[in-house]
């Protein structure tokens, strides 16, 4: 048998019919920017996580280093970040002029919040918790560090759509929630795509400009702008998604619950699950010593795998100038150097799973 990691065509054969539906309907529009599959697209995302406002931007990066800057964060700020995450999110902080400072994984493979009040300066202005793999971090002691200390919260949502922390929806703690569609999300666009989301109108409002060149009257530029807005296309594509999303997050646990309960290779760490959160399994991340030599040997039995975030962000290339080593932040260091994602898809089959879980437990 063979498996993907991941197959994009199957997942968009779920819901084929309504996919071709909602792209001939954008297309057939003649309106392919700022139209009403975007404003439509908007409010129902925030309706689902019950903010008051969306705003959609061309990806989830462009979201980070928009939140980054409506916050007036810059040169001379501060924002705590975690060491393990993909380089996107860091990109928010030092895009503004900004420097980050990292913060240790614990063991849910997310910042250890116990660590992030001694990272805490006078030029700290913001948390950035990345809600890793489509785990939540935990929001609640997050929300009061900032809160004691006058703190901005701005959450990475990009792996995390549909995910809680004590029965709240990721995105909605902080004040600003980030979150890519690409493909392969959990909630996935057929190109690039992002979003942010908040409850202060103010916010919102200088979010909007920024996204449009800082106008919202054509040729009346009112602030200092990009040009970054989610198109008609992919807002009508993700309307389908979204209209599917708890049984496509319902589908990736149910194959994480087959890993979970099935794997019992003890060269195979699986991925915890703090008490207080959910997981929507954008990825399932176990972690081997032998890494090498176990991505060959699954290859060598049909099984798709990827390796995730190999290099930190604080270790990578362009960041050397901030003089940090891998060996800094330990945690974050060892998942680098041992995690390997098993295939999780929403149009994933029970089999499949199965053949993954055996495979893996017959690995020596």
């Amino acid at each position: 048998m063979n498996v993907d990691f991941v197959s994009l065509k199957r997942n968009y054969e779920l819901y084929k019919a309504e996919y071709d539906e909602a792209v001939k309907r954008a297309v057939e529009s003649g309106w392919y920017i700022l139209g009403k599959e975007l404003e439509s697209f908007e409010a129902e995302f925030a309706a689902y996580l019950g903010v008051k406002h969306c705003i959609g931007v061309n990806s989830g990066t462009d979201a980070l280093i928009l939140s980054v800057r409506a916050l007036g964060i810059g040169p001379g700020d501060e924002v705590i970040v975690p060491a393990g995450a993909y380089i996107a999110s860091i990109l928010g902080v030092t895009e503004n002029g900004a420097t980050p400072v990292y913060v240790d994984s614990d063991e849910f493979h997310l910042i250890d919040v116990s660590k992030i009040e001694a990272a805490i300066t006078p030029r700290t202005k913001a948390i950035l918790p990345v809600h890793m793999y489509g785990q939540a971090s935990n929001m609640a002691v997050i929300a009061d560090v900032a809160k004691r200390h006058g703190l901005r919260v701005i959450e990475d949502c990009a792996q995390c759509h549909g995910s809680t922390w004590d029965g709240k929806l990721t995105g909605t703690w902080g004040d600003i929630g980030c979150f890519s569609f690409y493909p392969t999300k959990p909630l996935g666009a057929f190109g690039d795509g992002g979003a942010l989301v908040t409850d202060d109108d103010e916010l919102a409002d200088k979010l909007r400009l920024l996204r449009n060149y800082g106008s919202r009257v054509k040729y009346r530029n009112e602030i200092v702008g990009v040009n970054t807005r989610l198109d008609e296309l992919q807002s009508a594509i993700l309307k389908v998604g979204l209209k599917h999303i708890t049984d496509t997050n319902r589908a990736r646990a149910e194959i994480a619950d087959i890993y979970l309960n099935g794997i019992n290779n003890p060269a195979i760490e699986l991925p915890k699950v703090a008490s207080g959160a959910t997981h929507v399994f954008h990825l399932f991340p176990i972690l081997t010593e032998k890494r090498d030599e176990f991505v060959t040997y699954i290859k060598e039995n049909g099984i798709g795998t990827q390796i995730h975030y190999p290099i930190p962000p604080y270790a990578a290339e362009c960041y050397r100038d901030q003089g940090h080593e891998l060996k800094d932040f330990p945690e974050a260091a060892r998942v680098a150097d041992h995690e390997v994602s098993l295939p999780i898809y929403a149009a994933m089959t029970r089999d499949e799973a199965g053949y993954v879980v055996k495979i893996v437990n017959n690995w020596k």
